[in-house]
């Protein structure tokens, strides 16, 4: 059975906790924000951690864990404006990193059929491209990870001449994202809905269970992919 590190308890890190037995998982230790010690304290054999702490703390636990010659599971959103060096402390190490906007699978097959449209519509000056997602109000990035993720792809497919984004933010919702393409007579739109948030800490442990024994920097694309989906 494999050993995880659990790194952040919040509600994510709960759920996996929760699911992680069901995954051929058993759990080395928790890291909370109380005991930030935990990072380098010995858990015996740990296979692999999940994080899903917050932005500033995904730059500070990374590099820790590497150090420990440990692959990482990153859930958290808002600290990419360090990927470059954290990339570089994972490649020092030998060690491996997954990092995903969003750890849901159908959510990642979305992202390949946003593509798609994006590609058939691109050529199609009457046709603009628009993002409307949906979160709960707790939720701090708008627009959140997922959506930016989703218009990154649209651009790269050819749909360039702009893809206006919008958040809302409201009651409890899981997450909704919606991708449209309106003409002068008509409009086309597809969206995936979140209906609860397990859906998410199933993806990540799926995710961490793929990436033991890996190396190197992946994201959920490399492991669909590579899992033949």
């Amino acid at each position: 059975m494999n050993r995880l590190l659990l790194v952040g308890h919040g509600r994510m890190g709960q759920l996996v906790e929760q699911l992680a037995p069901s995954y051929g998982f058993e759990l080395a230790g928790i890291v909370t924000d109380e005991d930030p010690g935990g990072l380098t304290r010995d858990h015996g054999r740990i296979d692999v951690a999940i994080d899903f702490t917050l932005p500033h703390a995904v730059p500070v636990n990374l590099p820790v864990l590497a150090g420990r010659g440990i692959n990482v599971v990153v859930g958290t959103t808002g600290w990419q404006a360090h990927e470059a060096e954290l990339r570089a402390v994972v490649a020092r190490a030998g060690t491996a990193v997954l990092a995903s906007a969003n750890f849901s699978l159908g959510m990642n097959l979305f992202v390949l059929l946003a593509e798609e449209a994006a590609r058939r519509f691109g050529p199609h000056a009457d046709f603009g491209a628009w993002i409307h997602e949906l979160h709960h109000s707790a939720k701090k990035d708008a627009p959140s990870g997922t959506a930016l993720m989703l218009q990154r792809a649209m651009v790269e497919a050819g749909c360039t001449r702009g893809i206006d984004v919008a958040a809302t933010r409201a009651g409890s919702i899981p997450g909704t994202h919606t991708i449209g393409f309106d003409g002068p007579s008509e409009t086309v739109t597809l969206t995936h809905q979140v209906r609860d948030r397990g859906v998410f800490a199933r993806g990540a442990l799926e995710a961490a269970r793929w990436l033991v024994g890996r190396r190197g920097w992946f994201s959920m694309r490399d492991f669909l992919t590579d899992s033949g989906d």
